[in-house]
């Protein structure tokens, strides 16, 4: 009997629904649904860095997505489903009532954008991530040393504390939090109570300071001392965190007469994006994977044993079972990479907007990136005079600090939108050989790089500067969707059609397409012009 799992990735602006066949990896369908509300530019405003999205996004999307998916199979596909994973962006909380209820899910709550889900790029709290690594520096404990040693304004515990302190209307109702990674397997199974969720490894390790050295989250002194907001919330939270290969729960009734399942398929612990995706993507010991998207996360595994008490300073954390269960799982990553270049897309369009044919306005600006692509790429890289950095978001690896600038020098007169566009690439590309760099200085082997995501699938001159910068092959893999895979993977054992994650990989997996070496003459030239980028950041 054929035997199907679904994967369900649910990124920045849209959830895809992937079902994949168990014995082959097969991908028989997919279907992608963008979350209506953010669209329509809801709850959001960039110029404060504000990203919000409501929890009714994640639930129509989820049911439509999931059912458009089967339809588009064999009857019988869906009769012989064994699981569901979900894998999501984060850290993006949201603050809960005594039931476990995302707050805007409450009337009284539905259109206030501080009690919805807070988007991994919200940096509204920055100030709150400021005090946080402040008092983590003076306890006898630094309760970051496991999360590279500096909290970011992107995680959880900055965004709790800083929704409570400029929203008092939240404060009679909110107990607890949840990630929605968390949340979207807890409604599946209908297992939303705040006791009967199993939270994710990966999401508490990375980004709550959970840690079984100081038995879970942080002791209550120590959130306290970070505000009164934060007093008597860890009673309402968890102890234990589960890896993605355990079940979270069955389908429960109500769901699977929506999707036309069984309330025997098993629903598993979901995972961060990034994580999965690497899983996806084959990763094994010590090989990188590139998640190069709007942003990147870069993710790589450890042996625990060859690791042992070694602590790398500056990355997204280091989590046992976070990627591979009995692996370390160790993150880094660029709060801009893509975003960086549509940034400038954005700069150079403007004047688009003032045509009364916006059609016509709209294929001039679809053009922009392919051709600055095209023009940069001729450029020699002895005349590669401009130097940028990359943080135009902040920056997440090395050393997170969301309150660095992006820049560019050495303009002149001559300085064309191509030869712009190149050193922002390739300040791209430094920036990536910055995180490489910190995980080999303290140890960790890199011996192989996989590239997967859109940037990695549309832009050869991306890829070609990348692999030249960074002095090493990519790989490129083959999958279209390997995040959506690598929850399927996850799926298939958690199910129990798999054993563990290495057997579901080796029938799954899908390869490569494409691999990009370096130009041994660009090596040595870019070695130098990298040389003036870490000046410029003085990293």
């Amino acid at each position: 009997m054929k035997k199907y799992v679904i994967g369900l990735d649910y990124g920045s602006d849209s959830a895809r629904a992937l079902v994949v066949d168990t014995e082959t990896g097969e991908q028989l369908a997919t279907s992608v649904k963008y979350y209506p509300r953010w669209v329509e530019g809801k709850y959001c405003d960039p110029a404060k860095n504000q990203y919000r999205q409501h929890p009714l996004d994640y639930l129509e999307v989820m049911e439509d997505s999931i059912k458009e998916a089967l339809a588009k199979c064999d009857k019988s596909v869906a009769q012989n489903v064994m699981g569901i994973s979900f894998d999501t962006t984060g850290s993006t909380p949201a603050l809960t009532d005594a039931n476990g209820t995302p707050l805007a899910m409450l009337p009284e709550y539905a259109e206030n954008p501080n009690a919805m889900f807070i988007l991994w790029k919200d940096h509204t709290a920055v100030v709150e991530a400021d005090e946080i690594n402040e008092l983590a520096r003076k306890c006898e404990v630094d309760y970051t040393k496991y999360e590279g040693g500096i909290y970011s304004s992107e995680w959880v515990w900055a965004k709790v504390l800083h929704m409570l302190r400029i929203d008092s209307s939240l404060k009679n109702k909110a107990v607890s939090w949840i990630e929605y990674c968390d949340w979207l397997p807890a409604v599946l199974t209908g297992n939303t109570a705040i006791d009967s969720v199993k939270r994710s490894r990966c999401a508490a390790g990375h980004k709550a300071l959970w840690h079984p050295e100081w038995g879970g989250l942080p002791p209550e002194k120590f959130l306290a001392e970070l505000g009164p907001e934060l007093v008597g919330m860890r009673d309402n939270l968890f102890t234990e965190t589960y890896t993605s290969d355990q079940p979270f729960g069955k389908l429960s009734a109500e769901w699977a007469e929506k999707l036309g399942l069984s309330t025997d398929v098993i629903v598993g612990v979901s995972a961060f994006d990034a994580h999965m995706g690497a899983v996806g993507a084959e990763i094994g010991l010590n090989t990188l994977v590139r998640i190069m998207g709007t942003s990147t996360c870069d993710i790589i595994v450890a042996d625990e044993k060859e690791l042992g008490d070694k602590l790398i300073p500056g990355i997204c954390g280091q989590v046992d079972g976070s990627v591979i269960p009995g692996m370390v799982g160790l993150e880094a990553g660029q709060s801009a990479f893509g975003d960086v270049y549509a940034w400038f897309k954005n700069v150079l369009s403007w004047p688009l907007q003032f045509l009364d044919d916006k059609e016509q306005a709209k294929v001039i600006e679809d053009k922009i990136i392919p051709a600055l692509s095209e023009e940069a790429a001729k450029i020699p890289v002895e005349e590669s005079t401009i130097v940028a950095t990359d943080w135009l978001n902040g920056r997440r690896t090395p050393d997170a600090n969301q309150n660095l600038k992006g820049t560019i020098t050495g303009l002149n007169l001559g300085s064309s939108a191509p030869r712009i566009f190149r050193a922002l690439v390739e300040a791209t590309a430094f920036g990536s050989k910055a995180i490489a760099d910190r995980f080999l200085e303290n140890g960790v082997k890199v011996d192989s790089v996989v590239a997967i995501g859109g940037v990695a699938k549309k832009s050869d001159f991306v890829m070609q500067t990348l692999a030249d910068v960074m002095g090493m092959p990519i790989k490129v893999a083959r999958s279209e969707q390997s995040v959506a895979l690598g929850a399927a993977m996850f799926a298939a054992v958690a199910s129990g059609v798999y054993g563990n994650i290495d057997e579901a990989q080796k029938a799954m997996g899908q390869g490569f397409e494409k691999t990009y070496y370096p130009i041994k003459e660009n090596v040595k030239q870019y070695a130098e012009i990298y040389k003036e980028y870490q000046k410029l950041g003085n990293i």
